[in-house]
């Protein structure tokens, strides 16, 4: 049995309704989760299972209707929202399939800027370390808009891991790339998870990708259907 201090990620019956009273629309019928740290997890499913909004809840972007949540081992329940930013500060990295770059920011201050908020002094420093351990060192002056989809992709995992977070959560991460940029970024996701020690979460519809995770978890409308060892 896995000791509480093992676990990184802990949900217990986890709901998310939206919509109105009226028509409500459950998104997440009652989620039961552990994920131990250091473990690499890919959750499945079809669009509209409820993947992206699991994800958005564990990782504190979004509330649960009702349940617990404990992440890196701070309930999630009882905080507001300025003390669940402050939760996710430095512990929790998260890379999304559209990016979210600064577009007024080069890829040095993209990745700088988490690392500042966490209170490193050596921000810009770390922030081109992190940049040049992703192939990126020759670009860290570009804007968003100067780099393509991969390499805007590489700066959003630096910008994720450039904190040391304990808990790395990715939505689709290649999704809009092409195959040969997307098995780099792969490789770079994992590589940087092992680097860091961290657990990992990804949400994905690739088989292929998840099959290099340890343990897969399905979801089909709003539940886990299956859980296995990839």
């Amino acid at each position: 049995m896995t000791n509480d201090t093992d676990i990184a990620i802990r949900a217990r019956n986890v709901t998310l309704t939206l919509g109105s009273k009226e028509t409500p629309v459950e998104i997440l019928k009652g989620i039961d989760l552990d994920i131990a740290r250091g473990q690499s997890v890919a959750i499945l499913g079809p669009s509209g299972s409820g993947k992206s909004s699991l994800m958005a809840i564990l990782s504190g972007l979004e509330r649960a209707s009702d349940g617990e949540v404990a992440v890196a081992g701070i309930g999630y329940r009882a905080l507001d929202e300025d003390a669940l930013a402050r939760a996710r500060r430095g512990r929790v990295g998260i890379v999304l399939q559209s990016f979210h770059l600064l577009p007024t920011m080069t890829a040095l201050e993209n990745v700088a800027v988490p690392l500042e908020l966490a209170g490193a002094v050596d921000a810009f420093a770390r922030a081109a370390a992190e940049l040049e351990a992703v192939g990126l060192g020759h670009r860290i002056g570009h804007y968003p808009a100067q780099l393509s989809g991969g390499e805007q992709q590489r700066v959003a995992i630096a910008r994720a891991v450039a904190p040391r977070p304990t808990i790395i959560f990715a939505d689709e991460p290649t999704g809009n790339l092409d195959g040969h940029t997307s098995d780099a970024i792969v490789d770079l996701l994992f590589a940087r998870q092992a680097a860091a020690g961290a657990t990992l979460v990804i949400i994905t519809h690739d088989p292929a990708l998840a099959t290099r995770c340890d343990r897969v978890l399905e979801m089909r409308d709003g539940l886990l259907v299956a859980d296995r060892a990839a």
